[in-house]
């Protein structure tokens, strides 16, 4: 299963996305890294499977590898994944993470805008995603900046709930199914978190799919009372 690599796509125009944020993931003495995304100054939706014992947000990045001057590093001070999130079906794969301190909003610093509750995004549309993610399924190696590729959606039959298929624990209501199986263009293994952009609006967060495409996207939609309640209940 993978989870989260730009395949087919291209280098974003450095800051374009200036709600991308790099998460640097520690858990014990496993590092991994997700995308995720600035939805106020100090909160970031990104997956809940991209959890850890400990997270850094970069914010303001588009070469990862450099120091840049546009960055800023700011710690997770708690993490909040969904109460219902499922690690083995994957359902409710959202997270919220409150950072230590407020992100200063500037050129490079943004947040995106979220959809409204229950918006349903119709099939045929053509939305974006972007990461950090690896490039190619043969490869291990992921790119220093920041990649992009446009993804259309697709209907829900499109991710089958067959018992012996890769889509068998595909829920509607809290996912939606991504990108044209002909064309091999998708994100996967370190692209987990980021947002699925339709229009100015964050709609999707990147989860999980097979290698080939279609890939699973968490429904942003079905959780904005979660998401409102929760930031409102961890305002200081």
């Amino acid at each position: 299963m993978t989870l989260g690599e730009i395949i087919g796509g291209w280098e974003a125009k450095p800051h374009s996305r200036p709600y991308m944020a790099y998460l640097d993931i520690r858990d014990g003495k496993n590092k991994s890294f997700c995308g995720g995304f600035l939805v106020s100054e100090n909160f970031v939706l990104t997956a809940a499977h991209c959890n850890g014992s400990k997270i850094t947000v970069y914010l303001g990045a588009h070469n990862i590898r450099l120091r840049e001057w546009s960055q800023q590093k700011i710690s997770v001070h708690r993490p909040i994944p969904h109460q219902q999130y499922d690690n083995k079906t994957l359902n409710n794969d959202i997270m919220l993470l409150q950072l230590a301190k407020k992100a200063k909003l500037n050129g490079d610093v943004g947040t995106i805008a979220l959809p409204r509750a229950n918006e349903i995004v119709k099939p045929g549309n053509w939305c974006s995603v972007a990461g950090w993610g690896r490039t190619s399924t043969e490869s291990e190696s992921t790119p220093a900046r920041l990649r992009e590729v446009n993804v259309m959606v697709m209907p829900d039959a499109k991710c089958p709930k067959d018992p012996y298929g890769p889509y068998n624990n595909y829920n509607s209501s809290t996912m939606m199914c991504v990108g044209d199986p002909n064309q091999c263009k998708d994100s996967s293994q370190g692209d987990s978190g980021g947002p699925l952009v339709c229009g100015e609006t964050a709609q999707g967060i990147v989860s999980w799919g097979p290698c080939r495409g279609p890939g699973v996207y968490t429904r942003v939609s079905t959780f904005i009372p979660w998401i409102r309640a929760t930031m409102r209940r961890l305002q200081p």
